[in-house]
């Protein structure tokens, strides 16, 4: 059984920055960041595997979101900058003890937080 837990949401104005934590307790490997607007699909944000290098980004990002790890501390995190109104969205964190093959799709995880609001206003 895993846990996750998000944290640090909240709302900024466009341009600005928010980083959202992760802790996952349990038995943990693949770790995802997904988000979903009012209306719209749960979409993959980014992904990674705790220990490895490799980091997974949706395409339409254009370099402005960075996901990390503390793998100790079983946490991720999702350092977000130049934030848009369209980032607007409920932000979750998910888990999987396995190392899944499609890390931005949502159906690879088992473990999931309950979201955190992202609000990107003037």
């Amino acid at each position: 059984q895993v846990h996750v837990v998000e944290s640090g949401g909240g709302s900024v104005q466009p341009g600005g920055s928010l980083r959202l934590s992760c802790t996952a307790s349990g038995d943990s490997y693949s770790m995802g960041w997904f988000r979903q607007a009012p209306g719209k699909q749960r979409e993959g944000v980014a992904a990674l595997y705790f220990g490895q290098r490799p980091t997974y980004y949706a395409e339409n990002l254009n370099g402005r979101f960075t996901i990390s790890q503390d793998a100790a501390r079983d946490t991720v995190y999702l350092q977000m900058n130049e934030l848009k109104p369209d980032d607007t969205a409920k932000y979750y964190c998910a888990a999987d003890p396995r190392g899944v093959a499609w890390p931005l799709l949502p159906g690879e995880y088992g473990y999931w937080g309950q979201g955190i609001q992202v609000t990107v206003s003037s």
